[in-house]
């Protein structure tokens, strides 16, 4: 499997607790974690839908979500997407990583693919009105993703942005303005959309919204974009098919998974997820997600962070080197560039650097991957490293799967449900019971006088 590589290697240095013999006596446990997935005999089996996602999705379903994507791009400048959580997270995080980075500077204009942005995902006040004042001037259209239409923020972005739309172009442009992706048969929003004829997608009943980005929650906002999603499903069925078949030594998840586990046993408490290219910030976004929505209940569980670096070393490397060490980090590593840019030798030489002169920045930066992957070794935190050949729709997609395929494994192996999230509900019912919602009005007298 050439898309993915993940080396363990380096989480057995002299200063950490795991060895090899370590990980392969957790190979029996993994093999049965992983076995779960596949047989639908663990906890939360009725959400195992993602596991053979990939390779179900049809030529017809792609013909469906690209169809749909013209016509929204015909109608609009600018797509608003609206979903919270698992709902936007993966699709922000793949258009960013095969967007380029400055994009966001250059204009809408027709004839060219919209400008896909995101609301929704917060209670911004600042933040909504900011971006209806950024649309004003062009044409808008929208995509609803939530499976129930009442979740509390994309509902309140919504009826704003649909309300802006309908004034507009009033209910029949808005009919071919807004699209929604919701559940097949109930809930608010597909009342809705089937009252006001919008076009449909469906949130498979089994499938988690941490786990949906290949769904049509993510590949109708990355169509709109001008993202290729075949290539995107094809690299994750490629994964799929790999992941399933391949033998433990050589099976990126189950090896990914096996090192978490390794080392959370240990005493490790804490992943970082690193990347060494900007574009990758908002992967570390969705990962977040996946992890810690995944693995953090029953008191349990790794919990996940993520850095930028060169960047973040200037700001979070000195904790890393020499803070707590309840860390370990994960590092996203590209070998190839898409762009040459070589540093040129300077005359005056001012700045010391023309012991550069000829090189890429690429090599640049992989030296600095490599020094300080050292360094933090050195210095006690282990280090996994997932190495990519390129950044592209293909390899981001098996990078996904891959993910998602290692975070079943390694929730099971946790002894967790890894495709449940009890906890999300508890601010939610404080938050209602504080705003006065009808039902809830002896909560929010008690709670109030707590505050």
């Amino acid at each position: 499997m050439k898309s993915v590589n993940v080396q363990i290697d380096k989480i057995f240095a002299p200063a950490s607790a795991v060895t090899a013999a370590d990980i392969e006596a957790l190979k029996p446990e993994i093999e049965a974690a992983h076995a779960l997935l596949h047989n639908g005999k663990g906890k939360g089996n009725d959400f195992l839908g993602w596991v053979n996602l990939p390779s179900s999705v049809t030529a017809a379903e792609l013909d469906k979500i690209e169809a749909a994507a013209r016509t929204l791009r015909d109608e609009a400048d600018i797509v608003i997407a609206i979903g919270i959580g698992g709902s936007y997270l993966g699709a922000k995080a793949v258009l960013e990583a095969l967007s380029g980075s400055f994009d966001h500077l250059s204009a809408p204009r027709k004839g060219t693919n919209p400008k896909v942005l995101f609301a929704g995902q917060n209670i911004s006040e600042d933040y909504t009105w900011e971006l209806m004042q950024a649309v004003k001037d062009y044409d808008i259209a929208a995509i609803v993703i939530s499976k129930s239409g009442t979740t509390t923020e994309p509902a309140i972005a919504f009826r704003i942005v649909r309300d802006e739309i309908e004034r507009r172009y009033g209910k029949a442009g808005a009919a071919r303005r807004i699209a929604a992706v919701t559940d097949s048969a109930k809930g608010a929003l597909r009342t809705l959309a089937d009252t006001e004829g919008y076009p449909t997608f469906v949130i498979p009943d089994d499938v988690g919204g941490r786990y949906s980005v290949l769904t049509p929650v993510g590949l109708l906002p990355l169509a709109v974009a001008g993202v290729d999603i075949r290539a995107l499903v094809a690299g994750a069925a490629e994964m799929e098919k790999f992941t399933a078949e391949a033998p433990f030594s050589e099976n990126p998840a189950m090896q990914y998974a096996a090192a978490r586990t390794a080392l959370y046993r240990s005493g490790k408490k804490i992943e970082i997820l690193a990347s060494y290219e900007p574009k990758l910030q908002n992967i570390g976004e969705w990962w977040k997600q996946l992890y810690g929505e995944s693995e953090g209940k029953e008191g349990k569980g790794i919990f996940p962070a993520s850095v930028t670096l060169t960047a973040d070393l200037h700001s979070m490397g000195q904790y890393i080197q020499q803070g707590e060490r309840t860390i370990f980090e994960t590092v996203i590593r590209v070998a190839e560039p898409a762009h040459t840019f070589r540093i040129e030798s300077d005359r005056e030489n001012l700045d010391g650097l023309n012991f550069l002169a000829g090189k890429r920045i690429g090599e640049v930066n992989q030296m600095a991957i490599l020094g300080t992957m050292l360094a933090h070794v050195d210095g006690g935190v282990p280090n996994i490293a997932v190495e990519l050949p390129r950044i592209d729709a293909h390899t981001v997609g098996a990078l996904l799967y891959m993910f998602e395929k290692a975070c079943g494994i390694s929730g099971y192996a946790l002894g967790v449900n890894p495709f449940d999230q009890p906890g999300v509900e508890a601010y939610k019912k404080n938050m209602f019971a504080l705003l006065g919602k009808p039902g809830y009005e002896q909560e929010g007298e008690e709670l109030r006088k707590r505050l």
